[in-house]
């Protein structure tokens, strides 16, 4: 990987010793290009970036918010899609200039972008990583990075042939709640951690929604295994500092799919939607019906699937153990049918314990906060409050601060590489193995990368 910087880092570095993934520097473009006029120079100066899957993330927290908030850094050449119809509406709500494409080899022929984000359905995100890398670009992957070891593995292959970044944008990793638990584990403040109680819980709206969308099925999102708890496997591996090398599971599907007394195609045909719990009209989210269904004609997409379809061959509990190769031990779960949403967590160390809980469905007020609870073996206990604030606990606008602005300082280590995304997406895959076989998966066994006791 190169280490030299230039004025257009993808993110800039804080040093070796400083924070997580460094970034290698993306090339400029043509000095004949550069040179032509002022006006083509001020423009060429912004990063040249292109996205492929323009649905509510692409559109929304990739691309206008970018637009409205990095303009003035960020310049769009392109948006990909195979809807047509949802791609054009893609671009007039974010307010992009670019030309659009069905072919996505086309668009990056033609646009030549320096970032290549991707955020189509999960398994799909393989291809166009790898297309992306071997046209030249650099990568920006909404999470799950893929969903199997084997697509996992392609892109390493492909990752390290090109000598491009990858990184993967999970954004919890920077609210300021869980830098804070980061912080105290870090500190030394618990000793060291042996091990970890985590339990997260879907509720019956936004759970309820997984099994309404394409992620209902195991080919499309490789089960919450990997689309949601990817997530999860992340923040752990983050606060440990460490990678994890054998997971145990069980899952079951007990009462969403098969598990409904009645069923329909989508909500708005169904015959039971005076009568069903579920019910949801798509149509009063104006977003939505402008993105899905005012264009569901081109595919066949339903953004309102029935959630107790037949088809739903995904897990709605699951429980995990999971060893680290520090020799951190978690206790995971996660249940998607739960009367509100959000997480418990403890970590238990050698001089004493931590616990946070987080009840993401409540309204943020201001004065709100969240709390983390410290108590020390044979000391006292003390509290912490961190105000609460929107977007994913107020994540999303310091990875975008992060990534568009090039902060350089990284104290926490947020920035996720290939290889945090790679073992993220590897807990989950191996969970839902062993799930299936009964066994407990080894980690090494998926792909060619050997976990470590301790983070590069």
């Amino acid at each position: 990987m190169s280490t030299k910087m230039n004025r257009r880092n993808f993110i800039a570095t804080a040093g070796a010793a400083g924070a997580g993934a460094l970034l290698s520097s993306i090339p400029g473009v043509a000095g004949a290009q550069r040179k032509s006029s002022q006006k083509t120079a001020e423009k060429s100066d912004k990063i040249r970036v292109a996205v492929v899957g323009t649905g509510s993330r692409g559109t929304r927290m990739w691309g206008k918010r970018v637009i409205d908030d990095y303009g003035d850094l960020v310049e769009y050449v392109g948006l990909c899609d195979t809807n047509i119809g949802r791609l054009e509406a893609s671009k007039k709500y974010m307010g992009a200039t670019c030309k659009t494409y069905t072919d996505f080899d086309l668009m990056m022929k033609e646009t030549k972008p320096e970032i290549l984000i991707v955020t189509t359905v999960d398994s799909t995100h393989d291809e166009f990583i790898i297309k992306g890398l071997n046209y030249g670009s650099n990568i920006l992957t909404e999470k799950p990075m893929t969903t199997d070891e084997v697509k996992c593995q392609a892109i390493l292959d492909a990752q390290r042939k090109s000598g491009k970044e990858v990184i993967v944008t999970f954004n919890y990793r920077f609210s300021p709640h869980r830098a804070k638990i980061w912080e105290l584990i870090h500190s030394g403040e618990i000793g060291e951690v042996t091990s970890i109680d985590f339990h997260w819980y879907l509720d019956t709206s936004h759970g309820a929604d997984y099994f309404r969308r394409w992620h209902r099925k195991r080919e499309f999102g490789g089960s919450l295994w990997v689309h949601k708890a990817s997530h999860h496997f992340d923040l752990l591996g983050w606060w440990l500092d460490s990678e994890p090398v054998e997971v145990f599971a069980y899952g079951d599907l007990e009462f969403y799919g098969k598990n409904g007394k009645f069923r329909g195609k989508n909500c708005r045909t169904c015959s039971f939607k005076d009568t069903c719990d579920f019910y949801w009209d798509v149509n009063k989210n104006s977003y939505y019906k402008m993105l899905y269904t005012d264009n569901e004609h081109h595919d066949g997409y339903l953004r309102d699937g029935c959630v107790f379809k037949e088809d739903v061959d995904i897990f709605d509990k699951m429980c995990a153990s999971i060893k680290y190769a520090n020799g951190a031990q978690v206790s995971y779960s996660l249940t998607a049918y739960s009367p509100y949403e959000g997480y418990r967590i403890a970590f238990n160390g050698t001089k004493g314990r931590i616990d946070a809980w987080i009840q993401e469905s409540n309204p943020v007020h201001d004065g709100e906060y969240d709390e983390i609870m410290i108590t020390r073996n044979f000391g006292k206990r003390n509290y912490v409050r961190i105000p609460q604030a929107e977007g994913h606990g107020g994540g999303d606008k310091l990875m975008h601060d992060k990534i568009w602005r090039k902060v350089k300082e990284d104290p926490f280590k947020q920035t996720a590489n290939l290889r945090d995304g790679a073992f993220a997406i590897l807990t989950g895959v191996a969970a839902r193995i062993s799930c299936d076989t009964g066994k407990p998966i080894k980690i090494a066994d998926l792909t060619d990368l050997k976990p470590t006791a301790k983070k590069a």
